[in-house]
């Protein structure tokens, strides 16, 4: 069976566009920001002073977003030794429900996200131990700004639209920690997406677990042949 699913739906292609557009946008920024430093630290002793938050910033985008298209490519490793000796029957029902709760952690994982980021954004937190079970009142944190990456002229607006009309010195930080909501929302999306595909049957697993030993096949051919 394939590794992974291409998604057919307008949905699913716009899902895999964003996340492999972003990602390759954020490693072209991480890296041109990362050489631009290095030589401007060793060759005109200077740097610039948002350099490294930002790239820190771009990495945590990186890797919450890649938890999510390493679902869509079944990139996830895991532990099938039991697993696959049990019948076909046995392994689709035991993916199905290691999916399920992955589900019921992706929605536990969405509403702290959510309640996190919500107030650097002037938004309620939800209320609710588990799951949401409305909005509670929270302190407003939208004037809360990064400490040293710039606020881009394009986004001059959110002064008004969050800041109640003051404008930004810094890059307000509900811009970087969206990705919390945005990356679990898109995780969620991805396991709900893994699961149909393994009730239908073009999915055996959420996870991969044969890279190693195909690793080790290729290289013993190799050494065959030499």
């Amino acid at each position: 069976m394939s590794r992974h699913y291409e998604p057919s739906g307008r949905v699913g292609r716009f899902v895999n566009s964003f996340e492999e557009n972003t990602i390759a946008i954020i490693l072209g920024l991480m890296t041109v920001i990362t050489f631009v430093n290095v030589v401007m630290r060793y060759v005109f002793q200077t740097s610039l002073i948002w350099g490294l938050e930002l790239v820190l910033a771009l990495f945590a985008w990186l890797v919450l977003l890649g938890v999510s298209h390493a679902v869509k490519i079944n990139a996830h490793l895991g532990v099938d030794a039991v697993i696959n000796i049990l019948p076909p029957r046995a392994r689709k029902v035991l993916a199905l429900t290691a999916g399920a709760l992955c589900i019921l952690y992706a929605l536990l994982l969405l509403k702290g996200a959510w309640d996190y980021w919500a107030p650097f954004a002037g938004f309620q937190q939800t209320s609710g131990r588990w799951f949401p079970t409305g909005f509670i009142e929270t302190r407003d944190r939208a004037f809360y700004e990064t400490e040293q990456i710039p606020m881009p002229g394009f986004l001059a607006w959110m002064g008004d639209a969050f800041n109640q009309g003051e404008a930004y010195e810094k890059l307000p930080r509900m811009v970087p920690y969206v990705i919390l909501p945005v990356g679990v929302a898109l995780l969620l999306f991805r396991l709900l997406q893994a699961v149909w595909m393994i009730w239908i049957g073009k999915r055996d697993a959420l996870i991969v677990s044969h890279e190693a030993e195909e690793a080790v096949e290729d290289v013993r051919h190799m050494n065959i042949e030499d």
